[in-house]
């Protein structure tokens, strides 16, 4: 067991070993990790562990016989709850997180200051919105729901206009594989080789756009001016608008380390965070990977406090 400052009382005296910011696989691999070398760990997440693997209905590449998003999201959580040396604070978000010589600093939502010799930060990304790319004009438009969150009943019989061509869609047509629904995909050019795993779904109606403008919804119906790409304009009308536009980085205010699009590279950030899964980059959004680089990231501060223990 490493001799921590936590343990030592002529050390510094930090409030935990590892605070983990994100509650994710890759934060949960990281707390379970943790407690597998002897570390207590403090582990913050705003809503549910796994919140996000709940809502995917189909898995197809992930080892230990999962094939659904809710049934791995279950493992993870029945397992991260019998993790007796790992404290969960759920609900709680993470305002600030400050990084100096001796140690790091987490403020959460409610005030509360919470330090350790390193954190891991893994709060992965969240769904693009209309707003946030120059192809699309939605004036007034709330947050508009991802696909991914959308089931059977959501698109049975019913006609979905799906904003982007990312993934995401080809999951949902796997997972719901006999419902009798027609998905409008607009997309931009960018997106286009993205679109090779569903276009030959008779289910799927692909539309190429230069710009789409999304009109408030009248009633219960959604309709949209699309302009494709030699200039053209049609007019296209669906029941229900989902995202499926992308993702960006979540990563919490304070001190860390940003690229151009949000993200969080670990070689630049400061010796005692240490960033994991989704956040690091978007080449390697896989949920084997955020698994690894928790587990990976837990180990990186255990032996650097053996190495470098706080004075």
């Amino acid at each position: 067991m490493p001799d921590t400052p936590s343990r030592t009382g002529s050390r510094t005296t930090h409030d935990t070993d590892l605070i983990i910011v994100g509650g994710g696989p890759a934060g949960c691999a990281a707390a379970r990790m943790a407690a597998g070398v002897g570390m207590r760990s403090v582990l913050i997440e705003r809503d549910a562990l796994c919140r996000n693997l709940y809502r995917i209905p189909a898995l197809n590449n992930v080892l230990g016989g999962h094939t659904s998003g809710p049934g791995l999201a279950d493992s993870i959580t029945a397992e991260l709850n019998s993790t007796e040396p790992c404290r969960l604070e759920l609900g709680r978000h993470a305002v600030e997180l400050r990084a100096d010589d001796d140690q790091v600093a987490v403020t959460l939502d409610t005030g509360t200051r919470l330090t350790a010799p390193y954190a891991v930060v893994a709060t992965g990304v969240g769904p693009l919105q209309p707003r946030d790319v120059p192809w699309i004009t939605a004036p007034g438009s709330p947050a508009l729901p991802p696909l991914w969150q959308a089931d059977a009943d959501d698109a049975e019989g019913r006609t979905l206009l799906v904003l982007g061509g990312d993934r995401p869609i080809g999951t949902f047509l796997r997972a719901h594989p006999t419902t009798d629904t027609r998905l409008l995909v607009a997309y931009p050019e960018a997106d286009a080789y993205k679109t090779e795993e569903i276009r030959d779904d008779p289910r799927v109606t692909l539309l190429p756009v230069a710009h789409l403008t999304l009109h408030p919804a009248e009633q219960t119906t959604v309709t949209a001016a699309a302009v494709d790409r030699d200039g053209g304009q049609r007019t296209v009308t669906a029941d229900a608008v989902h995202v499926s536009i992308g993702s960006a980085p979540t990563a919490p205010p304070g001190d860390l380390s940003r690229d151009g699009d949000g993200y969080c590279p670990p070689a630049r950030q400061h010796p005692r965070v240490i960033v994991a899964g989704d956040l690091r980059s978007a080449r390697f959004q896989r949920i084997m990977t955020a698994l690894g680089s928790g587990s990976e990231a837990a180990l990186h501060a255990y032996y650097a406090m053996r190495e470098r223990p706080s004075r």
